[in-house]
């Protein structure tokens, strides 16, 4: 188990250092995703399998949505050319061998739990929505506000203004 941790460790290393130095936006929340999958192989191989299928529903699926959703709304790319060049094969070939190295690890880690003696713990879901919303319900609501100021930052950032002209000097097409 400890190898199959440090794997994840350094592909998490790897896909985050690759989310700081990337230009393209799109690329950069692809390796985001690497990264956060990755982390989610250390939960399951840490014995904290909820934990992990929580980083792959909350993280690497809702907020990574969100995130491609407001990389559409800014429209960052200058052209089709640039959006082109951004598609090629070789932009996905090392993002495409990472995840399918952590789909590997992430069976194996499961056929070693499922045969091991006694397996891991597992926390219901019912205990941690109780403590979620008892114990922490002040941070999920402030993490709720702060995602809808996020949301509605990026609708003002992303949205164009018009321009008032004069009726006789517009151009008719």
């Amino acid at each position: 188990m400890n190898l199959l941790f440090f794997v994840a460790a350094l592909i998490a290393i790897f896909a985050t250092i690759m989310v700081v130095t990337r230009h393209n936006a799109v690329h950069a929340l692809l390796y985001l995703v690497l990264s956060l999958l990755s982390l989610a192989v250390i939960f399951y191989t840490s014995g904290a399998p909820y934990a992990a299928a929580l980083e792959i529903i909350v993280y690497a699926g809702a907020i990574m949505i969100l995130f491609v959703f407001v990389v559409m709304m800014l429209n960052l790319s200058h052209s089709t050319e640039e959006e082109k060049a951004s598609t090629k094969l070789k932009a996905w070939i090392v993002p495409a061998i990472l995840s399918t190295v952590l789909f590997i690890e992430f069976i194996y880690a499961f056929n070693i739990q499922q045969n091991l003696a006694q397996p891991i713990e597992i926390i219901s879901i019912k205990k941690v929505a109780v403590s979620l919303f008892t114990s922490y319900i002040l941070g999920v609501e402030l993490v709720g506000v702060l995602l809808l100021a996020g949301i509605v930052g990026a609708y003002h950032l992303g949205r164009t203004k018009k321009k008032n002209l004069h009726r006789y000097l517009e151009t008719k097409e």
